[in-house]
């Protein structure tokens, strides 16, 4: 007689939080190839009045210090509490397992309510969890009305962490977590969480730009952008044999490199358009750059970068050489975000998730950090050799100029390539898929 055919589990809900950007595009890069969209722990259906007043007051401080921690006068001033808030201590062998301020102010919110929405969706659904945020991940490890076989995973979105995502008794957690780099897993294990519950996997890019296991089209976006970005053949006198045999030959340029300007989510460093624009335009008259400047959503950050390049008289360039990219939701902006990755040669940007996008073949130029997170994301990324600081910006077209004349950028493009972790999408859907599947 033929046994029953199993249930077919539940879609996972797959939760982010909306604290910029770095948590919800993972978020999407997941739901896109497990199916299912995206829930925010902050809002509905999730998230009640008396929860969604709560991460709007955490959401508006931590972006309103972000901003002006940014800010020459008051910045200061600010960049220490925002430190202090973003505190990573040093790797060395004291025990840190003890629950830090931070860890016992999350216990204390989840005492009195929050994401007991999420506890509740959890409950009736069956689902297993997914996140890219601690909270939600700390909340349902919590919950003491869940089955304890819940699968609860969670995915780092940075190359170092604070104690926060680990809960208060972390021998205990039922968490499984999905690491980026191995920088995590060591952080991990020494904030007291067993090594079988943690998985290295690297961070989920999206597929579009992936292509597959097989990385077809990261490679296909990398051919054509080394051509552009080597167009005096520097880079090729030094690696093009190797270059050659791990992508085959590369085609004739089709246009001046392309480089994109990319603000976080709370609109953090936008004032460096004002003052790299000018020094940019007359390589954009000329037709030797492409400049794409990405606001997401923000539409005063669409402002501001709109009147930068009218200052600079490259306005009669949107469009065409230029272009500013806004969308009104975060959906549709990710969306877009990824179709102009595919078409861009240097990404540059504050060192936040975006430096696992390195790992596309993207020459990264990394503005200052804001916060301790940040700045270990720049460390992590600069280490490997998958990055390059920027240098003065209203002397921008000087060194970019350089840069492309001698084949760093077209270097770092590569050596990003080589050297950064590429299949934590695929392996994080196959290892979490693997572990939520209902046994006989």
């Amino acid at each position: 007689m033929k046994s029953a055919p199993l249930p077919s589990p539940p879609r996972p809900a797959i939760v982010a939080v909306e604290m910029g950007y770095g948590h919800l595009r993972p978020a999407h890069a997941l739901a896109e190839l497990l199916g299912g969209s995206v829930l925010e722990a902050d809002r509905p259906p999730l998230a009640d009045a008396a929860e969604q007043r709560t991460w709007a007051r955490t959401r508006r401080a931590f972006e309103t210090l972000t901003r002006l921690s940014q800010r020459r006068v008051v910045g200061p001033a600010l960049s220490p509490l925002l430190a202090a808030i973003t505190a990573i201590p040093p790797l060395d062998d004291r025990d840190r397992t003890r629950a830090t301020w931070p860890v016992h102010l999350v216990e204390r919110l989840a005492a009195r309510g929050l994401g007991r929405g999420l506890v509740d969706h959890l409950r009736t659904t069956g689902a297993p969890l997914l996140t890219t945020f601690f909270v939600p991940a700390l909340v349902a490890d919590r919950a003491r009305d869940l089955p304890d076989a819940t699968t609860i995973g969670c995915v780092v979105t940075d190359s170092d962490i604070n104690r926060v995502w680990v809960p208060p008794q972390p021998r205990a957690t039922r968490i499984r977590y999905f690491a980026p780099s191995t920088r995590v897993v060591d952080r991990l294990v020494s904030y007291g969480v067993p090594a079988e519950r943690i998985t290295l996997t690297g961070f989920p890019l999206p597929h579009a730009l992936l292509g597959g296991p097989s990385l077809d089209a990261a490679k296909a976006n990398l051919r054509r952008r080394l051509a552009r970005l080597d167009g005096a053949g520097a880079f090729r006198r030094r690696c093009g044999d190797e270059v050659a045999r791990r992508l085959g030959p590369l085609p004739p340029a089709d246009g001046p490199p392309r480089l994109a300007f990319a603000v976080g989510g709370a609109g953090a460093q936008a004032e460096l358009a004002d003052r790299f624009i000018p020094s940019l335009a007359p390589l954009v008259r000329a037709g030797r750059l492409h400049l794409r400047l990405i606001a997401g959503v923000r539409r005063e950050v669409a402002a501001r970068f709109s009147r930068a390049v009218d200052a600079a008289g490259l306005g009669a360039h949107v469009g065409g050489a230029v272009e500013i990219l806004h969308t009104g939701d975060v959906a549709s902006y990710f969306r877009a975000f990824n179709a102009a990755l595919a078409d861009t040669d240097v990404l540059w940007t504050k060192p936040s998730e975006l430096v696992f996008f390195g790992a596309l073949g993207l020459a990264l130029v990394l503005a200052p950090p804001v916060g301790e997170h940040e700045r270990m994301n720049a460390g992590w990324a600069l280490e490997h050799g998958a990055a390059l600081r920027q240098h003065a910006p209203k002397a921008a077209a000087g060194w970019l100029a350089g840069w492309l004349a001698d084949g760093t950028l077209a270097e770092t493009a590569w050596r990003a390539f080589r050297a950064l972790p590429q299949q934590g999408l695929y392996d994080i859907a196959a290892r979490f898929s693997s572990s939520a599947a209902p046994s006989r």
